[in-house]
């Protein structure tokens, strides 16, 4: 982090962690937050779905959940941006508090509950984005917590959004809205895709539809999950979401009920990923997300199976300098094992995490 970057970071951490979060919003929009523009080379470049990224390293959804801030952080380094949860209706989310950082474990706990204004607003913004900066964006679609036919909420959410971003994520994982991972079921989760997909159909252009999975599956559960998306034709899974456990946590917070996230979440996450790349044998693009902090946690997900990555958490504790610190040590990574290209090294270690 520069000296500047250092002390926004050490101003917002002197706030409770959802307030500093809107803070850093309202800093994106205002043009006063450090960027440190995209980073990309011929060996980053990268192709998923039929996007092509500039750099394998995106930024999870979570963040901008209303997408607020497309453009600005288009220029913040990331090779491709996910914004929401979006849900059909606003909703406030669950009670505060409902977000807590975990500083000793450098994580966060989260109980957020899909807060957001909606699918019009959000639809208003996507619309309204500039395309000069050569990053897809995609959209997290969710369900309303009273909703009687969630899968119907991801396609109200798909139709009103989706000629306006490159990608759509079915998150079916968070831990924050009831019964929500129940959808994960194999019959459950063929119906629901079966949907979306259908939507797609009824588009004027194709966008990519990826899958985000929770990380607490066990062997059968993501055999099921594997299945279902090469019997749909899904584009992509994202692996993982947060998780409800709370092994090797440190931090008193640890209790707070909520989805985990940061660098203990990370061996976990990284064997379901591992997992779903040996199921899939590099036919189905996977996004690796959970505890990356580093260029080696990054390196560590693409070698188990990612052809991408994404993160959050660790730009609570980090600031968005780590994207362009990660994005040139990889660069060094691919240098030392004698790779050109970074799909060269997918895959290539996940029988360590097997």
């Amino acid at each position: 982090m520069t000296a500047y970057e250092k002390l926004g970071m050490a101003v917002l951490h002197r706030f409770g962690p959802e307030r500093a979060h809107r803070l850093s919003l309202m800093a994106l929009k205002a043009g006063v937050a450090p960027v440190p523009g995209l980073y990309t080379s011929p060996m980053l470049q990268t192709t998923i779905a039929g996007m092509k990224l500039p750099n394998p390293v995106g930024l999870a959804a979570g963040y901008d959940k209303n997408a607020e801030v497309i453009d600005a952080l288009a220029r913040a380094g990331f090779g491709f941006i996910e914004a929401g949860a979006i849900t059909p209706r606003p909703q406030p989310g669950n009670p505060a508090p409902r977000l807590f950082r975990l500083t000793e474990d450098e994580a966060i706990i989260n109980r957020m509950g899909f807060n957001n204004q909606g699918m019009e607003a959000a639809a208003q913004r996507l619309r309204r984005r500039s395309h000069r900066h050569p990053v897809p964006v995609g959209l997290n679609l969710g369900a309303n917590k009273d909703s009687e036919d969630r899968a119907g909420d991801f396609v109200k959410v798909f139709e009103a959004c989706g000629d306006f971003v490159d990608f759509v994520t079915v998150n079916v994982s968070s831990p924050n809205t009831e019964r929500l991972r129940d959808l994960q079921g194999a019959d459950a989760l063929r119906a629901l895709l079966g949907r979306v997909l259908d939507e797609r159909e009824a588009m004027d252009k194709y966008t990519p539809v990826f899958l985000k999975i929770a990380p607490d599956l066990g062997d059968d559960e993501i055999e099921a999950i594997a299945e279902v998306a090469r019997s749909v034709r899904l584009d992509g899974i994202i692996a993982t979401n947060t998780t409800i456990q709370r092994k090797g946590v440190k931090s008193k917070s640890r209790k707070e009920q909520g989805g985990l996230s940061g660098p203990p979440l990370f061996e976990k996450s990284t064997r379901v990923l591992a997992k779903l790349s040996a199921l899939t044998q590099g036919h189905l693009p996977l996004i690796g997300v959970g505890g990356i902090d580093s260029a080696e946690t990054a390196w560590a997900k693409i070698t188990a199976g990612a052809s991408a990555v994404q993160l959050y958490t660790a730009l609570v504790y980090h600031g968005l300098g780590l994207v362009d610190e990660i994005l040139r040590g990889l660069e060094e990574h691919l240098r030392r094992d004698g790779f050109t290209h970074i799909s060269q090294a997918v895959g290539t270690k996940r029988g360590d995490w097997l």
